[in-house]
């Protein structure tokens, strides 16, 4: 008998476990926003999840740039967890 769509699904999350450097995310944007992601991921040729990484990414080394090593800021920075 055929897997269903849902068993299939359930079946590959399940067997794609967070802790191999990777997390899943799931969530709702706003219509902007994802607007915004189609046409920066197309025009710079990458996918969405690439573009949301690399914004991320770029945001955070723009934070990092401000703090000093060491510091009250740096600590609390980091203090946040997942």
């Amino acid at each position: 008998m055929a897997k269903s769509v849902e068993q299939r699904q359930r079946e590959y999350r399940a067997r794609r476990t967070e802790g191999e450097g990777e997390h899943r995310l799931n969530t709702w944007i706003a219509t902007g926003a994802n607007l915004a992601l189609e046409r920066l991921s197309r025009s710079n040729g990458v996918t969405k999840r690439a573009m949301i990484e690399r914004l991320v990414v770029d945001a955070d080394d723009a934070v990092l740039k401000t703090l000093e090593l060491d510091t009250a800021e740096w600590d609390q920075y980091f203090a946040v967890t997942a």
